[in-house]
């Protein structure tokens, strides 16, 4: 299992866990970042980076709700797009998806 980004990254797109990671697997939607789980690496380079403790190891049993969610946004053809995201090989290039799963784009931050 890879990073997962929880509910806590919601409408906080600070970024610096984009910088640090070596790989370039965390993914831009419209409210949240997303850990491609197929090209992380778990080096936990991001971990100490988010400055609202969103990220979290695999070994930190993550809530399954936020894992399947991260997965999701990779797999799953989210609204606007014809065709899942996949693995594009980079959240740099790819830039902002626009778009979230749907659990994210209906989520109301308490």
């Amino acid at each position: 299992m890879a990073y997962v980004i929880n509910e806590h990254c919601i409408d906080e797109l600070d970024g610096s866990c984009v910088q640090s990671c070596p790989v370039d697997c965390i993914y831009e939607g419209l409210r949240k970042r997303y850990i491609n789980p197929d090209e992380c690496i778990d080096c936990g380079a991001c971990l100490p980076e988010c400055p609202v403790d969103a990220i979290l190891a695999p070994d930190d049993s993550p809530d399954p709700v936020w894992a399947a969610d991260n997965t999701a946004f990779f797999t799953e053809k989210l609204p606007g797009r014809d065709t899942p995201l996949g693995s594009p090989g980079g959240g740099e290039p790819t830039g902002q998806v626009g778009t979230d799963t749907p659990l994210v784009a209906g989520w109301i931050k308490t």
